[in-house]
């Protein structure tokens, strides 16, 4: 491991000893047990975001994904609106739906050569607006013991949401190590064109990418409806930029080509972290976001040092 990858974990490590000395409150077990479950939905979000920026690309569709299945698997639970009862069958559901809306992000970058800034924008509205008139002016309210369990039933001290986002890191890991479509992904962050001239057509794997997003993007909206016991229009809002910021944060760089998984999850705990400490430490919420938004310039300003020096012309 290089230095340029040790420094978030060792980041992660100091920011949590500061905090720990400043506050008696945050070194306490269940203030840990704290921050691992409020990081898990964001884990899964940043789960499905960095493939996307392994290709160099930029993901904006998860605040509609998410709130299209968090509509969707209230309405198939069991609920105060309808007679459904599916159980684990329309989590599915939900999840098929939220990759269903990635792959109309990666079809239409694809397709179009609409920049995907663009495309996933736009896709994130269609997807708000499905959720929309799912959502029909009454807001579903799940009474399922399943789905709810998720979020209070507790395993080894964490909540089974908490379990279910370590299993998508997990997943997520082994697809980037070991599969072709997590090999490609790098490859083609890191070089598209020597890709395709090496004969490998990259627009299935780009629509791939987006697919397996978009259908974390919809786990985290099922994660988000076990919460809140009820299906939210806005269930995803402000996802999008907190998972690029962890991606970034842990060292998975926004050019594509470096970082991954394992990356992004330090990166999910950092900014979880820093955002628990703030709190206890008494720190004004108004003052919250400035922290956090130089800590991410910092970040981003050193992982790009090294190849804004690698690219200088030596004469």
């Amino acid at each position: 491991m290089s230095l340029r990858d040790a420094g978030p974990p060792i980041a992660l490590v100091v920011i949590f000893g500061i905090f720990a000395v400043l506050s008696s409150d945050f070194r306490t077990v269940g203030n840990v047990q704290n921050i691992m479950d409020a990081a898990a939905v964001l884990a899964v979000v940043t789960c499905g975001i960095s493939f996307v920026l392994m290709m160099g690309s930029i993901d904006l569709s998860a605040p509609g994904v998410m709130g299209a299945s968090a509509i969707a698997v209230a309405l198939l639970v069991a609920n105060n609106r309808n007679s459904n009862d599916w159980g684990l069958l329309g989590v599915l559901l939900a999840v098929l739906i939220g990759a269903a809306l990635g792959c109309l992000s990666g079809f239409a970058l694809v397709t179009l050569k609409v920049p995907s800034f663009m495309t996933t924008l736009g896709v994130s509205a269609i997807g708000l607006g499905v959720a929309t008139l799912m959502f029909s002016g009454v807001q579903p309210n799940i009474s399922d013991e399943m789905l709810h369990s998720w979020a209070v039933s507790r395993f080894l001290g964490l909540a089974h949401l908490t379990w279910i986002a370590l299993a998508c890191v997990l997943l997520g890991w082994l697809i980037q190590r070991y599969s072709r479509l997590g090999r490609y992904a790098f490859a083609i962050g890191g070089a598209e064109e020597v890709l395709s001239l090496s004969g490998v057509k990259v627009a299935p794997y780009k629509v791939a990418v987006f697919t397996l997003a978009g259908a974390f993007y919809g786990l985290a909206g099922v994660m988000v409806t076990s919460q809140l016991s009820a299906g939210l229009v806005q269930a995803g809002k402000g996802y999008d930029f907190a998972a690029i910021t962890a991606a970034v944060v842990g060292g998975t760089l926004l050019t594509g080509g470096r970082g991954g998984i394992l990356h992004s999850a330090v990166g999910v705990l950092l900014v979880t972290v820093l955002t628990n400490g703030l709190v206890q430490v008494g720190v004004s919420p108004y003052w919250q976001g400035g922290v956090q938004g130089l800590i991410v310039v910092a970040a981003v300003a050193a992982a790009v040092l090294p190849q804004r020096r690698r690219n200088q012309v030596t004469k």
